[in-house]
């Protein structure tokens, strides 16, 4: 149970609107969700101006900080540390903090340090962290909004990947998975994102070019991906290194089954038990479970149909009402 006294929350985030990406997304949510009950600032740097409105609040204000990303929001983290303490520090850990920079970055190990507490987006993890730190960690799933399932047509299965094309992502598996769908299978692979490293948006055109069944949609509005997601018979999402990827999320709350690479940060959102998963950078497994799920699309006990029933038991973890109670938890552990 939380406290209703209202605190001044300064969230720190390395991208603000500009960017529109996952570190933005979540910070301005997580404004949004702490409203009514707190007062929350967004902000790239600690002390810095304050983004939206908080109420005139500023630095002198502020008495609890949840910083995103444990390398590049570090000087602030320590600036909060050294100006006041540790206890009131939540650091928010991404895929790129938890499987690549906490192991080599000095910068991102000394946040670990200094944080009271660490924030995981996703069950697996606190695994990442050091053993000694994991007792500081807890997981808060993101939430997103429920959309309507809507009905899929019976005439060919289409595949959607989400995501801009950056190494991270792989989307050079589903590039080469398309290139092994036969073009008679009935399947049609559409892949939205912007060409955020230009040889994979070379690859994506010369796929196109080579594959009538894979479209590469570039950049596209959230709303009209969101919908794109909606009327997909499954989403594929191939990622070599994930913190938690929203639309993951997304599609579950849209009853569009998932096929994910086995990542800790898929597995972490899907489950342990999930059926739908690949081997990183495996085209032809990606390949097999497209075909399986075309060849038993009708099929009541087919892998769609499995996939959709354990999505819909996941669902309840990314309700927004979920995120928001794990939120004020954790901001009433900060105050102490």
């Amino acid at each position: 149970m939380t406290s209703q006294r209202s605190c001044k929350v300064v969230i720190v985030s390395p991208a603000l609107a500009d960017a529109n990406n996952g570190n933005w997304q979540t910070a301005r949510r997580w404004q949004r969700l702490l409203s009514g009950t707190h007062s929350a600032r967004i902000t790239r740097e600690w002390p810095g101006e304050f983004v939206g409105n908080a109420g005139g609040q500023n630095a002198a204000d502020d008495e609890v900080m949840l910083a995103l990303h444990a390398r590049r929001s570090a000087p602030s983290i320590a600036a909060w540390a050294a100006a006041r303490g540790s206890q009131s520090l939540a650091v928010v850990l991404t895929g790129t903090d938890l499987y690549r920079d906490i192991a080599t970055d000095a910068s991102a190990q000394c946040s670990l340090e200094l944080a009271g507490q660490l924030v995981v987006l996703q069950a697996m993890g606190t695994q990442a962290l050091p053993a000694a730190l994991r007792h500081k960690a807890r997981v808060v799933f993101q939430s997103t909004s429920v959309r309507q399932t809507l009905a899929k047509t019976p005439h060919h299965l289409r595949a959607v990947m989400v995501g801009h094309l950056r190494a991270e992502k792989d989307p050079l598996t589903l590039m080469a998975a398309a290139q092994t769908v036969p073009a008679n299978a009935g399947i049609c692979i559409d892949h939205v994102g912007a060409p955020l490293e230009a040889a994979l948006g070379q690859a994506a055109q010369a796929t196109a070019q080579t594959c009538p069944h894979y479209r590469w949609l570039g950049a596209q509005p959230h709303e009209a991906t969101r919908r794109r997601i909606q009327r997909a018979h499954v989403l594929v999402h191939t990622s070599a290194m994930e913190g938690g990827a929203h639309v993951i999320m997304e599609a579950v709350c849209s009853g569009t089954p998932v096929l994910a690479s086995r990542i800790d940060g898929n597995v972490g959102l899907l489950g342990a038990d999930y059926a739908g998963y690949f081997d990183p950078g495996n085209a032809a497994q990606l390949s097999d479970l497209l075909c399986q799920a075309r060849a038993t699309q009708h099929q009541p006990d087919g892998l769609l149909a499995q996939l959709t029933a354990q999505c819909a038991l996941r669902a309840p973890l990314f309700a927004p009402q979920a995120e928001r109670q794990a939120l004020l938890n954790l901001v009433d552990t900060l105050r102490g």
